[in-house]
């Protein structure tokens, strides 16, 4: 997603305070006044650029999502030699953002601004990247959409059950535990020759992941109808219904 604000800009400097009163004193301390003061400017200049404090915390959430996609565009391998490691790096740099900035998480995860939302998007493109690479291999488990959810809740939940666990409590096993819980639900020990196992599931799920989104041999309609197939076939095997 593109950074609108340059590094000296009135704007950034105003998000950047903001970022650095929340992590530093929670969402009690992102006051207009106390934000202002921080960024060396006058309360009205909020106003004049966010609107309200909610404009703010959604340019806060923005510049969170801008950081957090361009940790995980600087990691992601188009080409893994290992999809599932891929997943377990791509789960960890989720919950470690979440763990070591929770503020941020937080107000990131609250955000329902267009701007957030399309990062939040584009992140999800991402994360579903990764599980066709998955299914493709003939590693999946499950559907790719079951799947996509399944990584999204565990490394959410992690995040949330880390925080609101005391201190002294906290066992970074349960991240671990977690993580190879995800990976154990959504991937199979070896990757599977769809014609190997009993079914069409696994290889519609392979041949789903494999197709171009603009294949000239198909019209959008014959495409259309095809994902649908393979997408029932990958759910529940294409058995018979009652």
């Amino acid at each position: 997603m593109p950074i609108r604000d340059t590094t000296d800009s009135p704007r950034h400097r105003i998000v950047v305070a903001a970022v650095d009163l929340l992590e530093s004193g929670g969402p009690d301390a992102v006051s207009t006044r106390a934000v202002a003061a921080a960024a060396g400017m006058q309360p009205p200049a909020i106003y004049r650029l966010f609107g309200d404090k909610e404009g703010l915390l959604e340019a806060v959430a923005e510049h969170g999502y801008a950081q957090f996609l361009e940790s995980k565009r600087a990691q992601l391998d188009p080409a893994p030699e290992d999809p599932v490691e891929e997943l377990r790096r791509g789960w960890d740099l989720v919950v470690e953002f979440g763990v070591s900035r929770p503020e941020l998480f937080a107000v990131m995860n609250r955000a329902t601004g267009r701007e957030s939302d399309a990062a939040h998007r584009a992140g999800l493109e991402i994360l579903h990247g990764r599980v066709r690479r998955l299914a493709a291999g003939g590693w999946l488990r499950v559907d790719e959409e079951l799947a996509a959810q399944i990584i999204q809740a565990t490394g959410r939940g992690a995040v949330i059950t880390w925080h609101s666990t005391p201190a002294e409590r906290r066992n970074p096993a349960l991240l671990t535990i977690l993580r190879e819980s995800m990976i154990a639900a959504v991937t199979r020990a070896e990757p599977t020759v769809p014609a190997a196992e009993t079914g069409p599931a696994p290889a519609a799920r392979a041949l789903r992941a494999a197709l171009p989104d603009d294949a000239d041999v198909l019209s959008d309609a014959e495409q259309r109808l095809l994902r649908e197939w393979l997408t029932r076939l990958a759910a529940d095997g294409g058995a018979p219904k009652d």
